[in-house]
């Protein structure tokens, strides 16, 4: 995907409802964070399965595969893969920490930052909150990039947004 293509998507994605699901918190040209909190009307428990389960939540448009399936390995060093039905596969993160029903780290690049000389920490902290949960995540990526990461950190978040959207309406949705 183009820093073009990424830059429009980000745009579009700033004027969804989504957006306030998270925020920039730090840009650099040597890395930046970007995370935020989500309210779900669903118990931890639910929200939990959800999460670990990326296939049913994670959009199809941000995937490197058409038709491909997602993963996530909770042992330490488990792979957060995606599966092309032809076998082609991708490592997009692994998985760091496990702290069942509450906490989830895992580390890497996510999408077009897997070619780049970047990494990060995707954290997840779960707990209950009235009738629902609270969701907090951070994603801080360092490293080098030509050009800077700091041009990648609106679109991170823009991409990180939409799919905690997805995660949201997949864990609140009656099944």
């Amino acid at each position: 995907m183009s820093r073009r293509l990424i830059s429009v998507a980000a745009v579009l994605l700033v004027l969804s409802p989504a957006s306030a699901l998270a925020e920039v918190k730090s840009a650099t040209p040597g890395g930046f964070e970007v995370g935020g909190t989500v309210a779900l009307s669903a118990p931890p428990a639910r929200v939990w399965t959800v999460l670990t389960a990326p296939d049913i939540w994670w959009s199809r448009d941000h995937r490197w595969f058409k038709n491909s399936t997602l993963s996530l390995d909770l042992s330490p060093g488990g792979c957060w893969c995606e599966q092309a039905a032809d076998g082609r596969v991708s490592r997009h993160l692994e998985t760091a920490l496990v702290e069942p029903g509450s906490k989830l780290v895992l580390r890497g690049g996510l999408g077009p930052l897997q070619g780049q000389g970047a990494s990060g920490g995707l954290t997840f902290d779960l707990k209950a909150e009235g009738e629902g949960s609270l969701l907090t995540w951070s994603y801080i990526v360092g490293g080098y990039t030509p050009g800077g990461l700091d041009a990648w950190a609106g679109p991170v978040d823009g991409v990180l947004s939409a799919q905690l959207a997805g995660l949201k309406a997949r864990a609140e949705a009656a099944d």
